[in-house]
């Protein structure tokens, strides 16, 4: 199963990484894809190297999620670039779409993508999508779209997305193989 993670300049760096992480731990296919080149800096100054460039992923390739991370201005940056838009509209049909912190309003609810769906975001972040109702709990599965708040729910976002695609005793073993919440 192979999982697409955006990275746009202004990312938040735990809210990405630490999911890449615990997918990776499960034995996921992770591929990062830098947005604006291979090299992106986070909303906190650190640079990473992405995977590969979101210009070298072809428009035949599929994956079985994508996720956007949080992070300002990144989120922002994720929500103005056609390919990750139109890779996450594709992604939606048949997989998994997931989006924490400021990407849940900013990214997916523009494309429709939370339309009838209950997700959260960062609070203070709904002025970004005012026609969806958030909730305020951590992590929001609804169907094939997975939300969470905040870097704070990143751990638990990345085991959900395990649990998703593989089952709970995979996402059981990651949880147990790091002592997260033990």
């Amino acid at each position: 199963m192979r999982v697409i993670v955006f990275l746009a300049d202004g990312f938040e760096e735990t809210e990405a990484l630490c999911p890449v992480d615990v997918m990776r731990r499960a034995g996921l296919d992770v591929v990062t894809a830098g947005v604006e080149g291979e090299y992106i800096t986070s909303s906190h100054g650190v640079t990473v190297k992405a995977d590969t460039t979101l210009d070298s992923v072809g428009d035949d390739e599929s994956f079985s999620a994508a996720f956007c991370p949080g992070g300002m201005p990144g989120s922002v940056n994720l929500s103005q670039s056609w390919k990750v838009n139109e890779i996450l509209v594709k992604t939606a049909q048949t997989g998994l779409v997931a989006a924490i912190c400021a990407a849940p309003a900013v990214v997916l609810a523009p494309l429709g993508l939370l339309k009838g769906k209950n997700a959260t975001c960062f609070p203070g972040c709904e002025s970004y999508a005012p026609d969806i109702v958030f909730s305020s709990s951590g992590v929001v599965v609804d169907g094939n779209i997975i939300t969470a708040k905040s870097a704070g729910w990143a751990f638990d976002l990345g085991l959900k997305l395990v649990e998703l695609l593989l089952g709970a005793p995979e996402a059981e073993k990651v949880r147990h193989s790091i002592y997260y919440k033990d």
